[in-house]
């Protein structure tokens, strides 16, 4: 129902008012990340930054920050999170004042991307940066990372084969979850216990679950 002095407001208006409103947010609460997003809105209108930052996708993101610094520290000279997609969480790591990160990279396949998480990305200067890559070429000794964060593991159909990729003694933080109904979603896992056994970490930190509406989320944190 809309209020009688107020017509129905178009995709346009939709979108100039969210824009707005986001924009005041940041400037409310001084977040470099909501100034992104406000940014992301203005130039990239067709992004699905809603999704990118709806409550269970934060949620998610905000546990995975808690429990990395209380289980792992606040001092890394390079994070790279693999399937980043808009950059959210790498931002999100930036912008905690808790946390002394010298640079965070953002690796997705999907180039479409890359332009959009730089612009989210952009008030972070050169300590934030976006790349479009498959996880499974790239040389890990290289990039030189001291953490590795995918927090899409059930998107991985050999998580083991991917994770012998690293360097023994990467600490990794990984997300999995039980949602097997999402056609996307190729190795979930029921249990944490599966996902353990699935990773096979050398040392594991931290090992819990989230539970959501509609499944429950698995967290590992810890070294191959």
């Amino acid at each position: 129902m809309t209020h009688a002095s107020h017509p129905p407001r178009s995709d346009a208006d939709w979108h100039e008012n969210a824009y707005d409103l986001v924009r005041g947010l940041a400037a409310y609460s001084g977040s470099v990340l909501a100034d992104g997003i406000a940014k992301v809105i203005a130039r990239h209108p067709d992004a699905n930054i809603a999704n990118a930052f709806n409550y269970k996708q934060v949620g998610c993101k905000l546990w995975a920050r808690e429990k990395l610094f209380d289980c792992a520290g606040p001092r890394y000279r390079k994070v790279a999170v693999l399937g980043g997609w808009y950059g959210v969480l790498p931002a999100m790591l930036l912008e905690d004042p808790r946390f002394d990160i010298e640079t965070a990279v953002s690796y997705d396949i999907d180039p479409a991307v890359e332009e959009v998480s730089r612009t989210l990305g952009s008030g972070f200067g050169e300590r934030f940066r976006a790349v479009t890559a498959d996880m499974y070429a790239l040389d890990y000794r290289v990039i030189g990372a001291d953490l590795i964060v995918n927090t899409s593991c059930e998107h991985i159909a050999d998580l083991a084969g991917w994770l012998r990729l690293l360097p023994s003694g990467t600490r990794v933080l990984l997300q999995s979850n039980d949602y097997f109904s999402e056609p996307t979603h190729i190795n979930c896992v029921s249990s944490l216990d599966e996902f353990r056994a699935q990773a096979a970490l050398a040392h594991t930190d931290f090992a819990g679950t989230l539970p959501m509406k509609k499944y429950t989320r698995f967290m590992l944190i810890g070294t191959v």
